[in-house]
């Protein structure tokens, strides 16, 4: 939560357009999938970073991409199952992982996007906080 904190202050909101706005394109991806894998803690310990990336301006593909990424693809996880499930297995999880997380954020913004469109209400909180 430190760490967290300290980037709210220190990284500021341009940056993190830049690099994972919606013009990022795969470099977002690989920032959001390689902030998660080193992550630390459960899944609702995300909530939090979440929203300071959402409070930056970073695309919402990337946010889902993130938060998929803080599930399923962690060094420590990749670690112990390489010690115990073998390298063969764990390669082919990990890859699987990759496009599963990646076309889930695509996917997530999609019907998103699609339903705020439908949506007057939430299609005016989308435009207000994301």
């Amino acid at each position: 939560m430190i760490l967290l904190g300290l980037m709210d202050e220190w990284v500021s909101r341009e940056s993190m357009m830049k690099y994972m706005g919606d013009d990022s394109g795969i470099i977002g991806i690989a920032i959001a999938i390689t902030f998660a894998a080193f992550a630390a803690g459960p899944m609702y310990a995300a909530f939090p970073f979440t929203a300071v990336l959402l409070k930056k301006g970073v695309k919402f593909t990337n946010v889902i991409i993130f938060m998929n990424a803080w599930c399923v693809i962690k060094i420590s996880t990749l670690l112990f199952e390489i010690s115990s499930l073998g390298y063969k297995f764990t390669f082919y999880r990990l890859l699987i992982d990759f496009i599963g997380v990646i076309a889930m954020g695509y996917l997530v913004n999609y019907f998103v996007m699609k339903v705020g469109k439908e949506d007057k209400v939430l299609s005016s909180y989308m435009k207000e906080n994301i």
